[in-house]
């Protein structure tokens, strides 16, 4: 192990689940009640533009934590398999989806990091420690119930009676005050599963779901008609009482949320540890509650969908005296950008740098222009056989391996409202954009694990992708969930 420097800064950081960037006051929604998360805007920098890898959970979860891109990684869709031992997809069989990626915990935990995880995990066998975590109490699925969550403790599973948010919460405090009176730098994850559904009135603190099922008009959420291709396996708002309800529950999901950011901010206040550590807030990916006439994200539609609805997530970022308070970035950031950034914050060599697509923003954090920049004005994202790639402008999205493609003038069409791919006009930017998108994706794609080749539906991933796998399906692939309810 290198020898532990004690001057380099803690770190915490804060995952949400299915938070769209625009669920919080400071975005300027002016009915969900986030203090706590407008706190640390006003102490910190908020990202405008920040980008999840893939618009959902463990692909972006990966993603965040190796720097690696789904075809990279290998991991398409989110788990349904292979994460703890009652899981009958796979038959109690544990599978360590990332095994041998290095991810930045490893990294850090190298370099003299005392590393704990609280809350979600979702990247296959949540029994066993992985990623450099020494200190390990997460969910044992990576969502399910409000009450009544299955979490694991000394490599069992057990269900937690209590409000699932709050022990996540809590779980997290016990790790900070182990390390209050610590020699050795420490990272926390605190991992929520929220705001994911489910939004039902007896899964959240009744108090705030009645308080917005009661007084709030939700205009702050586009009210459309329902998306041709929206799925019909979640929640969706099909009348206008089930969105009332379900735009309740999402919001009082958030909303108690923020009440556990402010207990973590205020210990580490009461600890004095405070101005020593970076606070990281941020959601694995974006989430539609009706934006385009969508509830989801990515999968939210079949085709899958790369809105920015479902790919813009939050970002804040703070650290009193370190990280200027109350500034707003513009620039166009991604979650593969997380480990060069935290990684060049704690002074500590990029092990991975030659092989990954990201870049550094440490510099900004600092109040600079960031440097060394690869793709100053362009972010990349995939699911499965959906890229997309993003200037600040324009948005090209491909699917493999015939379409239906998509072209949006970002610039006079913010809204994504008129899909420009056959427009004449458009015909240079198109092929422009194409070349860009295929350039990139040929540079850092593995061609073992492509996700273009790989049968995503959005309905979940249960074993290795590519060779790895040996032949076995590895996707679930059924069609009912397109099936609409008859509305009268």
């Amino acid at each position: 192990m290198a020898s532990i420097d004690t001057n380099k800064p803690n770190i915490l950081f804060i995952l949400t689940d299915d938070q769209g960037i625009w669920a919080m006051g400071c975005a300027g929604n002016p009915e969900i009640r986030t203090p706590n998360l407008d706190r640390l805007a006003a102490t910190g920098m908020r990202f405008n533009n920040c980008f999840c890898v893939s618009p959902v959970c463990s692909p972006a979860r990966a993603s965040i934590l190796t720097g690696r891109i789904p075809s990279q990684h290998g991991v398409h869709d989110w788990l349904c398999g292979g994460n703890y031992k009652q899981d009958a997809v796979t038959e109690g069989r544990l599978i360590e989806y990332l095994k041998g990626q290095p991810g930045y915990t490893d990294v850090l935990s190298q370099h003299g990091y005392v590393c704990g995880l609280s809350g979600k995990w979702h990247l296959g066998d949540s029994h066993h420690p992985q990623k450099g975590f020494s200190y390990w109490a997460v969910h044992a699925k990576g969502g399910g119930p409000y009450y009544g969550a299955p979490m694991i403790r000394d490599d069992e599973i057990y269900h937690e009676p209590r409000y699932v948010t709050d022990v996540i919460t809590d779980n997290g405090i016990a790790f900070l005050d182990r390390q209050a009176d610590g020699d050795q730098p420490f990272y926390l994850g605190v991992h929520y599963t929220a705001p994911h559904s489910p939004w039902d009135r007896e899964q959240h603190p009744s108090e705030i779901y009645d308080e917005y099922f009661e007084n709030c008009a939700f205009t702050s959420v586009p009210d459309e008609p329902i998306h041709p291709q929206q799925i019909n396996s979640a929640p969706v708002g099909w009348t206008p009482a089930e969105r009332r309800a379900i735009l309740s529950g999402y919001y009082a999901a958030v909303t108690a949320m923020d009440h556990n950011v402010g207990r973590l901010l205020d210990r580490l206040e009461a600890l004095g540890l405070r101005e020593n550590t970076l606070v990281i807030f941020t959601s694995d990916n974006g989430m539609n509650m009706g934006h385009h006439g969508v509830y989801g994200k990515g999968n939210g539609t079949f085709p899958l969908n790369m809105f920015d609805t479902s790919v813009k997530v939050p970002c804040l970022i703070s650290r009193p005296g370190h990280v200027p308070g109350g500034t707003v970035a513009d620039g166009l950031v991604s979650h593969y950008d997380i480990m060069p950034t935290l990684l060049e914050y704690t002074g500590i060599d990029n092990p991975e740098s030659d092989r990954l697509p990201g870049s550094s923003f440490a510099a900004v954090l600092s109040g600079k222009s960031r440097n060394k920049e690869r793709d100053p004005v362009v972010v990349y994202d995939e699911y499965g056989p959906v890229r997309m790639i993003r200037t600040s402008d324009w948005k090209y999205v491909h699917r493999y391996p015939y379409g239906p493609h998509e072209l949006y003038d970002l610039a006079h069409d913010p809204g994504e409202t008129i899909n420009r791919v056959s427009d004449p006009e458009c015909a240079s930017r198109l092929i422009e954009m194409r070349a860009g998108l295929d350039a990139w994706f040929a540079r850092y794609v593995d061609p073992m694990l492509d996700g273009s080749r790989e049968p995503v539906y959005g309905k979940g991933q249960y074993g290795l992708a590519g060779p790895a796998g040996c032949g076995k399906k590895a996707f679930h692939g059924d069609w009912y969930y397109i099936q609409k309810p008859d509305i009268k």
